[in-house]
């Protein structure tokens, strides 16, 4: 998942008192869809055709990080696929994307002892001079702390050694730890990977450079490398590393989102849109960050056109390109369709893995809440009908900020962010049993809303804060 995933605050503003009527989907209107509903449950858990296409896709393309071949083969592949399926209205929308090289990288810890430190650039971040950085290391816990040692920071390498309590907290080293040491005249800086988890597997992720600050180097070392050094300095010991990285940002280049439909029989200018992100990050093969939530989207699209269900507005599959390191799929959507914004009744995420589902969060007006909220009653079965208040995502956020009713697939994410950008983010760490649940879960919320009487009543969204 971009810096954090973007959760956009529930309870959002009204764009008029008629928005404040309870426009409901009562629990008996609810259970008059529990047979179309069952029926996708039951399709969905037939088999393990979720997972097998995951696997495909990520076998087959690997990592797809924006701008390279591997992202455009495997849209290629998938529009293919998604004909073959027999979805409508197949294509693929232009999006000029950013392109980041990573380059040769690498780390050595040259005293107290010499060995090779686990070490992944950071999104974005400049490269070293040619012939790489060596320099003292100085380890701090947090902004303040380097505050208060700025002092000491001049000319060496400052490391963030912050233990993970939540990804929202946490992240903040990534998104402005390099800023932070080039103020207080850090040549380099390194973060403690992100996440709760270790076995020596460093995690990426974008960073920002502030425009105050000179751009330094700027990688994550694995939180077992990263305590190492932070103990090595307590007790001491002189901690020197040499840093060499090749990073490089190159022109933008041209990408797609890809786009499939089943259309509304009565309204099919209204739209449901549910998705998820076809790019990854460039190590791994990207299979929970987002092949997972981009084939639960397209297979539950799949089931309805399999089982003849065509609800009264149009459901719309999206695959959004470089949410990873840009969103710029995700605002070229927006900015594609903002003559019909007015007609998306919902649009709907998957972002956080694909593992058991609990429910969705949801994101628009108290109205909307109350509409939305006995849709879960239909998803007691598979243990995902909660159906809370709080609830967005990075490439649904542009639409919620417009007024669109937003939600986004909660799963049991304790696993999450063991591999969350790591190379270990392969299909392997995907039960096929918890996924084909992720596709019925994302089935039943859309063809209901794509169906139900009403539509979700709409609200203007706040600024959004934080990223992916």
């Amino acid at each position: 998942m971009p810096m954090p995933r973007v959760r956009l605050i529930p309870l959002l503003a009204l764009t008029s008192a008629a928005a404040l009527l309870p426009i409901r989907l009562p629990a008996q209107e609810a259970s008059a869809y529990r047979a179309q509903a069952d029926s996708l449950i039951r399709a969905a858990q037939g088999d393990s055709a979720a997972w097998i296409r995951i696997a495909e896709l990520t076998d087959r393309f690997g990592a797809r990080f924006s701008g390279t071949e591997s992202l455009e083969r495997s849209i290629d592949w998938i529009v293919e696929r998604m004909r073959a399926d027999g979805l409508e209205n197949v294509h693929t929308e232009p999006v000029m994307v950013p392109r980041w090289v990573r380059g040769a990288e690498s780390a050595e810890l040259v005293s107290p002892r010499r060995v090779a430190l686990h070490l992944l650039g950071l999104g974005g971040s400049v490269g070293t001079p040619e012939g790489g950085v060596e320099a003292e290391v100085l380890v701090v816990g947090s902004f303040d702390e380097l505050q208060r040692r700025a002092g000491e920071a001049r000319g060496k390498i400052v490391l963030f050694d912050v233990p993970f309590t939540s990804y929202r907290e946490t992240v903040a080293y990534r998104g402005g730890g390099a800023s932070a040491a080039a103020k207080a005249g850090a040549v380099a800086a390194l973060i403690r990977s992100v996440g709760p988890f270790g076995m020596q597997t460093p995690h990426t992720g974008s960073l920002r450079y502030d425009t105050t600050a000179a751009r330094i180097p700027a990688a994550a070392l694995s939180m077992e490398d990263a305590m190492m050094l932070r103990r090595m300095q307590a007790r001491g010991e002189r901690v020197r590393v040499r840093l060499s990285m090749g990073a490089r940002m190159l022109a933008d280049a041209p990408s797609r989102n890809v786009v499939a439909e089943i259309r509304g029989r009565e309204r099919p200018e209204e739209v449901v849109v549910l998705g998820g992100h076809i790019d990854s990050w460039d190590v791994g093969t990207g299979a929970m960050d987002d092949a997972g939530g981009s084939v639960a989207a397209w297979e539950a699209v799949r089931l309805m056109k399999r089982l003849n269900l065509r609800p009264r507005r149009t459901v719309r599959v999206v695959l959004w390109t470089n949410e990873e390191n840009g969103l710029r799929g995700a605002n070229a959507y927006r900015d594609a369709h903002r003559a019909e914004i007015d007609k998306h009744v919902l649009a709907i995420e998957s972002d956080g893995g694909v593992f058991a589902p609990r429910g969705f969060g949801f994101g628009g007006t108290p109205a909307g809440f109350a509409a939305a909220r006995p849709i879960g009653a239909l998803l007691e079965s598979i243990g995902a009908g909660a159906v809370t208040e709080g609830g967005g995502g990075a490439d649904i956020g542009p639409l919620m900020a417009l007024g669109v009713p937003g939600m986004e697939l909660k799963v049991d994410d304790s696993r999450y962010f063991w591999y969350h950008h790591t190379a270990s983010d392969t299909v392997d760490k995907l039960d096929p049993a918890e996924v084909a649940r992720c596709v019925a879960a994302m089935a039943v919320l859309a063809f209901v809303a794509a169906e139900m009487p009403q539509p979700l009543p709409r609200g203007v969204a706040p600024a959004a804060g934080g990223a992916h």
